[in-house]
């Protein structure tokens, strides 16, 4: 973690020292790893009642002109053109080598699309999103706007009084709407396997907004441990983690998110690696691992077969406040992959057993 007085700051980051938050560095900003409350505490409250995370560090950009859905699908093998007015997808940007650049959402807007990629990445993204824009299309990169997640399974009733027509939003759904009188575009999504919605505000007013949340019944502040807890019993994926340039679509289980249609264009970044993977079986595949007893594996923990050869990596691990156990996602070789299958974890040179097991950990619970 990095000298919090070198890195850029949230339009809330005053709020969040205001409210006790322990600041840390993440990709290049300073956030509040926990509150006073404490991780544990931050994270079941998420599951029992609503969360307010700020995720402002998250890229922000639009793309207007004609043509925009077109033109994003030369980079994902998402299906953006069948992507409907007010409906956001999960989508992954593809290299040429079939890996991994980024995960990203992306949102139609009717005249525009929206897109919200990851901190780490957002530079690269845009970078790689902008030269791929033919004339007549744009790149807006939302630089002046925050970005707030409210998750867990009283979200609905927390913005229902508020803004009902984000209440009245099914899952991925996004619309504009006004909180407290504060313009927002907001999804109902999120990075916890909760219900709850993700809302675009502009920088200056985002301290008003995180206010009039928190100031409802039943909303607490809630810092990047839980949100990694949390999304870690859902079985989400973390760029850097648990996908990156080196893994395809297919290796990671993300292969739901390759649209139908471009099962049969195959004319995205990457898809002969893709192709063949689907056709013939990836060589590793990401799979959930559930340590015995209390002690969790971290990432880079060796997997090792009875045999004791090496047969994976763990990617994200940790102890789940939920589940009340460790979990774990890694990549084994794909023989391995099978529910139950046993192996071994290597935790500081010692063999913790452990188990492939489903994911998500914990159910995922979002408003169908």
């Amino acid at each position: 973690m990095a000298d919090t007085e070198s890195l850029l700051e949230t339009p809330l980051g005053g709020l969040h020292r205001a409210l006790g938050g322990r600041m840390v560095g993440f990709a290049g900003y300073a956030m509040p790893v926990q509150y006073p409350a404490g991780i544990m505490a931050e994270h079941l409250h998420c599951r029992g009642a609503a969360a307010l995370f700020d995720v402002s560090h998250m890229g922000q950009a639009e793309i207007l002109g004609e043509g925009a859905a077109a033109a994003l699908e030369q980079l994902t093998p998402a299906d953006v053109q069948g992507l409907k007015p007010g409906r956001q997808r999960y989508a992954l940007l593809t290299t040429m080598l079939g890996g991994i650049f980024d995960d990203c959402m992306v949102a139609n807007l009717g005249d525009r699309l929206f897109l919200v990629v990851n901190a780490g990445r957002k530079a690269e993204d845009f970078a790689l999103i902008g030269a791929a824009l033919p004339p007549g299309l744009r790149l807006n990169v939302l630089a002046d706007r925050a970005l707030l997640a409210l998750q867990g399974p009283a979200a609905e009733a927390v913005i229902a009084p508020l803004a009902p027509a984000l209440a009245a939003l099914s899952f991925m759904g996004v619309a504009r709407a006004e909180i407290g009188g504060i313009p927002v575009l907001a999804s109902r999504s999120g990075y916890t396997g909760e219900d709850g919605f993700e809302i675009s505000v502009a920088a200056d007013q985002a301290e008003a907004l995180a206010r009039l949340l928190l100031a409802q019944p039943g909303v607490q502040p809630a810092g990047l441990g839980a949100r990694d807890s949390l999304r870690l019993e859902a079985g989400l994926c973390l760029y850097g983690s648990d996908i990156d340039e080196t893994t395809s679509p297919v290796e990671a289980a993300l292969t739901w998110s390759i649209g139908k249609r471009r099962r049969t264009e195959w004319n995205f970044p990457g898809a002969e690696r893709v192709r063949e993977e689907l056709a013939n079986g990836p060589r590793r595949l990401r799979v959930g691992l559930k340590p015995e007893g209390r002690q969790p594996a971290r990432a880079h923990t060796p997997i090792q077969a009875a045999d004791g050869s090496t047969v994976g990596e763990v990617t994200s691990g940790g102890f789940g406040p939920s589940l009340n156990g460790p979990m774990a996602m890694g990549y084994v070789d794909r023989a391995l992959a099978e529910d139950g299958t046993a192996l071994d974890l290597m935790v500081r040179g010692k063999a913790l057993p452990a188990r492939i097991a489903p994911t998500p950990f914990v159910p995922h619970r979002y408003k169908r």
